[in-house]
């Protein structure tokens, strides 16, 4: 790997182009989205052209396939081996890069190469002065071939501008061979069509066991000659997806050469399809208004006022993080491939996937429901359909596969939250049938706790997460119940949420793992996490502790009385001690042992709120706001998540938070704009801070219509109804 040491200053600056709207052109919301905030750092974000929940991901890939290239790119880094058309987003582990595509010039070797020597691979160096960076664009300058690449998207079509110096050895690259990370290349196929055509398929194997993606590329220029190649090491492999294609031909001194390259995850007549649907012409410019429209429209549902453009920019970068998954996995056509292995055709509703559902049941789902009512129905719909196919609700799901990443039920809260929030544009009683059944499957360690009460250490690693989580889920499948009639079960399931109790040990005051004996795991260090023969998913007990949004009367009557919650609570943002030296590193943004980089702990400054004491909750809520996020590449505490950690920016900047896992009960905290207005399914939901400013923290007094409102929440359907909620604020702790 080749750093640059560079003073990332520039970055902090919104990269677009500046222009005069006139006064009947919308507002430009791109304008202050940063695509770089999360690039450094532990962020994991994809850089590149994309349009909102699109399929297509078009960006750059560097060399190195450790940790921090999740995504493919990290800031740190001065190399590209191509422009590949899938990327993760904020993910902990690296997946996908399908369908690469590098310019070249001259004898180039094939492979990702090792930095510093061009004679090992077809990767170039770039400066980062050549790069640009907006919604629905990217643009960079490569030294080696003396190319300028320009990219943008739709939602299933990559568009490719290159341009050229004076060369009669030009080329494309097709690189079926190279993914991310753990994403190795199983079978790869590649036809020329016609002097402009080329096609094919690359299937692979990682974090997604089985991924399949089809793509059919047209070029503005006829090739010359195109040559299929398989790496000699992998021709003697009986199938190899080890496959590259080289497109040559003849160029003038900055010659345009453009290239587009629509996927499918059914067919190459499917991506023909899809082609022909989103990008029949050539009007690369146009491509580029389009995506930036499509992000416009998604970033406008809400107007967020503020005199701060530092916090302008970190809030509609976290926004359009949001926006990047779930992504739709399905053609222009509805046609998709299902977790079952087969092709699903004409569905009625829109496929989506990347699932990381661990992470974004806490608030990205929950933000959803609020500001893109129109997609809901479409995601239970996909996660109704992973169930059928699979036999249960997705748990992390990516391109069709079940991955099983991480621990619980996650799916169950998103569908549970959409069901009790009065979506109903799916059959409910099936979308309870998906919930129930899948909290009763005997897998992931839920059969010890159902002879248990409780996951044992010797039995099942990381029992005590699993369990936590389950009963999570548990509550929520109660809810649900509850709302449709089905009252034994939500009895059941109710008191199956309370197994987080058989973990807490009075004496020292944390949850901590139990033998099958029901004795507690010794020696016990609250501090210490440990990656093997843990009780802990990327956490310790200080963290864990907390993990009761569902039953936080349960949790304060564990302690023995609100004092002594209170007290422990406070200790958590001030106790120091060492993690130990096998402690994950997704447990990052630490205010003493809360971590805000990980997910468990993001509920945690709304619990003092829960239990009376809202003054504390603003005052945490403003510290990460202000501390944790930045405009800058390293402005993220931790991984993005598939937007997770955006979304709790965006919902906490906003002056709300949703605990509870399902239902709707939005905490406030402290907002920190002046005004925001929010398209909602009533219309327009307007937030309005009074006397707003990083002293006047606290709220003093609640308007919601024009009455004083005197909850500790407001409710879903009250802002999904639309309106006004006023917040007075002030310096004085209530």
């Amino acid at each position: 790997m080749i750093l640059k040491q560079l003073s990332w200053a520039w970055l902090c600056l919104p990269v677009f182009i500046s222009c005069q709207r006139p006064a009947d052109r919308p507002q430009s919301f791109t304008q202050y989205v940063n695509p770089y905030i999360g690039t450094g750092g532990h962020g994991h974000v994809f850089l590149g052209a994309s349009v909102p929940f699109g399929l297509v991901q078009l960006g750059p890939s560097n060399i190195p396939q450790t940790w921090d290239w999740c995504s493919g790119y990290h800031i740190s880094d001065s190399t590209i081996i191509g422009f590949s058309h899938m990327h993760l987003s904020g993910t902990g582990i690296g997946d996908l890069g399908d369908v690469n595509l590098m310019p070249a010039v001259g004898e180039t070797a094939l492979g990702r190469g090792v930095a510093g020597d061009y004679s090992t691979g077809m990767f170039s160096l770039f400066r980062r002065a050549t790069e640009k960076a907006r919604p629905g664009y990217y643009a960079v300058h490569l030294d080696r071939c003396n190319v300028d690449v320009e990219l943008t998207a739709t939602k299933r079509a990559g568009f490719h501008k290159y341009t050229f110096p004076a060369s009669d050895s030009a080329a494309i690259i097709f690189d079926l061979d190279n993914g991310q990370c753990w994403d190795r290349p199983v079978e790869g196929y590649l036809i020329q069509e016609s002097d402009t055509v080329i096609s094919g398929y690359r299937y692979s194997t990682g974090w997604a066991s089985d991924q399949r993606i089809f793509f059919t590329a047209v070029l503005s220029k006829p090739v010359k000659r195109f040559t299929v190649v398989t790496p000699e090491k992998a021709a003697a492999a009986e199938k190899s997806g080890r496959i590259y294609g080289l497109a040559s031909f003849d160029t003038a001194e900055r010659e345009t050469v453009y290239v587009k390259v629509a996927l499918s995850p059914v067919s190459i007549e499917n991506a023909k399809l899809n082609m022909q649907a989103e990008l029949p012409g050539w009007d690369f410019e146009q491509t580029v208004r389009d995506a930036d429209e499509a992000w416009n429209e998604e970033l406008g549902k809400i107007v967020f006022i503020t005199g701060d453009e530092q916090v302008k920019r970190t809030f509609y970068t976290a926004l359009y993080h949001t926006m990047i998954a779930p992504s739709e996995f399905c053609d222009v056509n509805n046609d998709y491939r299902g977790a079952d292995g087969n092709i699903h055709t004409s569905a009625g509703f829109k496929n989506y996937t990347t699932f990381s559902l661990w992470d974004t049941y806490r608030a990205a789902h929950p933000l959803m429901t609020i500001i893109h009512p129109e997609k809901i129905n479409d995601i239970i719909h996909s996660m109704l359909a992973i169930y059928r196919q699979q036999g249960k609700l997705p748990v992390w799901h990516l391109m069709g596969c079940e991955t099983d990443c991480m621990v619980g039920n996650p799916g169950i809260p998103v569908v549970a939250d959409a069901l009790l929030k009065g979506y109903d544009g799916f059959d409910r009683e099936e979308a309870y049938e998906a919930m129930r059944t899948s909290a009763l499957l005997n897998e992931r360690g839920m059969g010890y706790r159902k002879q248990y009460g409780y996951i044992p250490f010797d039995l099942e690693e990381e029992g005590l997460s699993k369990c936590m989580e389950y009963a999570i889920a548990d509550w929520c499948v109660a809810q649900a119940a509850q709302a449709l009639g089905k009252t034994a079960d939500c009895r059941a399931f109710l008191e199956s949420s309370k197994s987080y109790a058989n973990y807490f040990d009075r004496a020292t005051g944390f949850m901590r793992g139990r033998s099958s004996a029901g004795n507690f795991r010794e020696p016990f260090n609250p501090f210490e996490s440990v990656h093997r023969d843990n009780d802990y998913t990327e956490g310790n007990a200080w963290q864990y502790t907390w993990l009761v949004p569902h039953d936080i009367q349960g949790l304060v009557e564990c302690f023995g009385s609100r004092e002594r919650f209170i007290e422990k609570l406070d200790s958590l943002f001030i106790a120091e001690g060492s993690l130990g030296e096998h402690a994950s590193p997704d447990i990052t943004g630490l205010i003493g042992q809360y971590a805000h980089g990980n997910e468990p702990s993001h509920h945690i400054a709304y619990l003092y709120s829960c239990v009376g004491q809202a003054w504390k909750t603003a005052g945490k809520v403003r510290e990460i706001l202000s501390t944790m996020y930045r405009n800058a590449p390293d402005g993220l505490p931790g991984n993005e998540d598939a937007g997770q950690l955006s979304a709790w920016y965006v919902l906490s900047a906003l002056g709300f938070y949703q605990v509870e896992p399902a239902g709707g009960k939005y905490i406030f905290g402290s907002p920190i704009p002046d005004k925001a207005v929010i398209k909602v399914q009533g219309g327009v939901f307007t937030v309005t801070a009074h006397n707003n400013s990083p002293g006047n923290k606290y709220i003093q007094r609640i308007l919601l219509n024009g009455k004083p409102y005197n909850n500790r929440y407001i409710d879903f359907k009250d802002i999904a109804a639309g309106g006004t909620l006023e917040l007075v604020m002030g310096n004085r702790v209530i």
